[in-house]
């Protein structure tokens, strides 16, 4: 259920009844330790304000999602754009932002998602790369595009200009420069942290209809877990006992539904994404994502909205050496491989890799099939494969140069994890020929029922492309689109290969990918105003009740509208982490001057 257009009395970020002290016996309470939980835990910290916060998982899964990913924020004219000589701006930027977003109901759902979109981008232009830098973070000095576009003009979904930056240390660094400073505060007694926690309800003050604590089970630790378990792997859902927990205050940052395939087929909106809800999808999130916390929150009244909108990728792979159940990796690529359906038809403009990630969803989920393939070659493979996830990129995670240089700039065969797909993941078929290429395809698909290629057709569609690139002039959108790309020098230098055919032997063997569907990101969900303060289903806030990150669309309950622009995920964990903090500082001290000198 929506909630009615806010009234001028909803709209104050402050709640409506008096915040009771937070005290260690009655501590703010933070429901998940994944980054939007750490940087409020870290907000409060600076104000000394006592906060507990609650994991089902152990505590090698402290940093949540972020850990495992790539660390690519969105900054708007920052100061690595300007030093490559890219022209951003604030207008822009929001530009793109709300034509990739297409918010269509402004006057409920997307009231507060269209505030949200507004605050972030200047967040993103003038707050975000001082913020995180100040806790210790840096990035690669070149910033990479993603998103590129719809092909529809200006006005049409995609960044206009590179903006995603990456952070030097990928995920883990993200996590670290705001988890070291919580846990000091944990040593100093401030902070309290306790895991194998799941909570199960948020108490309501049935007086004031205030959130005024959790309760919950304690979950079993297993053999593994004693001995640290390996962060992601599944635990044990057995409970050793129960808790009840008074708090002044309850932020939700448990996450949204990636990790649970029955509770995404059930909000799959078939009238944006296609009419048939993808059978299977490898998953890009730990189990452990279940969404619970989001309909535990709405059982007491909270406003939950845009359930249906969301965030998978079309360049998924099964892993070859998986961590949970189902484990699924993306595949980041640049624009050169040739993507075919199922049924071996080529894509059409503008869905090439790396342009419309939603817009091309929808249309392989048209086919009636699951997944689709890529047709590259080693060059290709090796300069445009960009692995989504920290442990799949170790020279930057491990903040190595030497290795950075070497695999990315002067490797002609890629990276080594890249080289491990490559060479052990059942979705590749390498070759040396077109023939033996599309029988290893059919032969992977006899084995999981998929559709038979035609080999006739797949070697009219690969010569008709290769016929697009005897010059640099050309009437086909993707040889274009390849060219322009080359235009951005780090591109050129060591993202996008130089422009040539398929089968031109210099650059073999041939390589055919199937790229299944991926599980990842909610964009909608708890619906908060700018104060991170969760809304109820009549307009008003909730006294006591914040969600944060993505269970909190990373939002207002969808700050993305229908499509994302990239780079944003960490970001909206920041920013909406940061609010709920320095909101309730504010609320309880009268004052952000703290926060504002540091």
């Amino acid at each position: 259920m929506s909630s009615p257009h806010p009234t001028s009395t909803s709209t104050s970020s402050s709640p409506p009844h008096p915040f009771p002290t937070p005290t260690k016996e009655i501590p703010i309470i933070i429901i998940g330790t994944g980054l939007s939980g750490l940087v409020a835990a870290f907000e409060l910290s600076l104000a000394n304000l006592p906060c507990l916060l609650l994991d089902q998982e152990p505590r090698s899964s402290l940093g949540g999602q972020a850990f495992w990913s790539l660390g690519g924020l969105f900054l708007v004219d920052s100061s690595f754009q300007r030093r490559m000589g890219i022209r951003d701006s604030r207008s822009l930027a929001l530009r793109d932002w709300l034509s990739s977003a297409q918010f269509d109901k402004l006057e409920k759902e997307d009231y507060w998602p269209r505030r949200w979109a507004e605050a972030f981008v200047d967040f993103a232009t003038d707050e975000m790369e001082e913020y995180v830098k100040a806790r210790g973070l840096g990035f690669l000095v070149n910033v990479g595009w993603a998103e590129r576009g719809d092909g529809r003009g200006a006005g049409g979904h995609g960044n206009s200009v590179p903006r995603f930056h990456v952070s030097w240390g990928t995920g883990p660094e993200v996590v670290r420069v705001f988890r070291e400073p919580v846990e000091k505060k944990e040593r100093e007694g401030v902070v309290e942290m306790r895991f194998r926690h799941c909570v199960d309800e948020i108490v309501v003050d049935e007086d004031t209809g205030r959130a005024v604590g959790v309760k919950g089970r304690v979950l079993e630790e297993e053999e593994e877990e004693k001995e640290g378990l390996a962060r992601g792997m599944s635990s044990s859902r057995v409970a050793t006992g129960e808790f009840e927990i008074r708090g002044a205050a309850v932020i939700i940052a448990s996450g949204g539904i990636g990790g649970n395939l029955e509770k995404v087929k059930k909000n799959w909106p078939i009238d944006r994404l296609g009419p048939k809800v993808p059978a299977t999808m490898v998953m890009g999130v730990p189990a452990h994502v279940d969404g619970r916390m989001i309909d535990i929150a709405e059982g007491v009244g909270a406003s939950v909205i845009n359930k249906d909108r969301m965030w998978h990728y079309t360049e998924g792979l099964k892993n070859w050496d998986p961590i949970w159940p189902g484990h699924g990796i993306r595949v980041l690529p640049a624009p050169s491989s040739l993507w075919l359906d199922a049924t071996g038809k080529r894509l059409p403009p503008f869905l090439f890799p790396g342009c419309d990630t939603l817009g091309t969803l929808k249309h392989i989920c048209s086919t009636g099939y699951d997944y689709s393939w890529f047709i590259c070659n080693r060059t290709i493979a090796a300069r445009e494969f960009a692995l989504s996830g920290s442990e799949q990129n170790p020279d930057l995670t491990n903040k190595s140069i030497v290795q950075t240089l070497w695999q990315r700039v002067f490797s002609s065969n890629g990276t080594v994890p890249v080289q491990n797909f490559i060479k052990h993941g059942e979705d590749f078929v390498v070759k040396d020929n077109l023939e033996d290429l599309v029988a290893g395809m059919n032969e992977l698909m006899e084995k999981a029922g998929g559709v038979h290629l035609d080999y006739a057709a797949i070697k009219e569609e690969v010569e008709a492309r290769d016929s697009q690139f005897d010059n640099p002039y050309s009437k086909d959108a993707q040889a274009m689109l390849i060219n322009s790309t080359r235009n951005y020098w780090p591109d050129r230098r060591s993202r996008v290969a130089p422009p040539h055919k398929l089968l031109d032997k210099k650059h073999g063997p041939l390589i055919a990918v199937r790229m299944n569907l991926l599980t990842r990101k909610t964009l909608g969900g708890i619906e908060t105003n700018l104060s991170s303060n969760v809304m109820r289903t009549d307009g008003t806030p909730f006294p006591g009740l914040y969600a944060v990150g993505e269970a909190a669309g990373f939002g207002g309950g969808g700050v993305h509208g229908y499509n994302s622009l990239e780079g944003t995920f960490l970001g909206g964990c920041i920013f909406s982490g940061r609010a709920a903090g320095r909101a309730i500082v504010e609320e309880v001290l009268g004052t952000t001057v703290l926060q504002a000198k540091l």
